[in-house]
């Protein structure tokens, strides 16, 4: 479970208890757990938290970062602008400048201080994939302001993500198929 306490309006310089945030971690062995990460994302923009969901690895129905679909007041949510949802490290160029522009996007708005909440969805996928660097985002994590919380998913997550993680949710199936 995720908790998430809103940071104060004003510059956490001037509070005695400034509010870290928190790098959180869910993974599983199989793709498809994303509900209860995306209800948490629910229940914190309900509660008037600005919150943004990137699923790096989705396409399908024509997004991208100049269509976000907006969920409640405070729940933006950007898929990749790609005619298909990415399964192979092999992409077109088309698809990877699409790639890299949702990995910028989601940088710049996260360093302007839009969100309090990010979940980047699959992100382990396109390190694996080599479609995002491992470096690029151990940097946005230790660059990104003090009050954010980031919430990556998937399966495989690279070691040196885990060992920075606050929390590691690992989800198992409890019964053999």
């Amino acid at each position: 479970m995720v908790s998430h306490l809103q940071a104060p309006a004003y510059s956490s310089s001037h509070s005695p208890y400034p509010i870290e945030g928190l790098v959180q971690v869910f993974t599983c062995p199989h793709r498809g757990f994303f509900t209860s990460v995306m209800a948490e994302a629910l229940r914190i923009a309900g509660q008037g938290t600005p919150v943004l969901v990137v699923q790096f690895l989705k396409g399908g129905i024509n997004q991208g970062i100049d269509h976000p679909m907006r969920l409640g007041q405070n729940l933006d949510w950007i898929r990749c602008d790609l005619p298909r949802c990415i399964d192979t490290p092999q992409l077109e160029e088309g698809e990877a400048q699409s790639l890299e522009s949702l990995w910028q996007y989601t940088r710049q708005v996260v360093f302007q201080g839009q969100y309090e909440l990010v979940v980047l969805d699959e992100l382990s996928l396109a390190i694996n994939f080599g479609l995002i660097s491992e470096s690029a985002v151990l940097s946005f994590l230790r660059d990104r302001p003090g009050h954010v919380d980031v919430i990556l998913t998937g399966p495989d997550m690279p070691r040196s993500l885990l060992d920075i993680a606050d929390q590691i949710t690992e989800l198992r199936r409890s019964h053999q198929p």
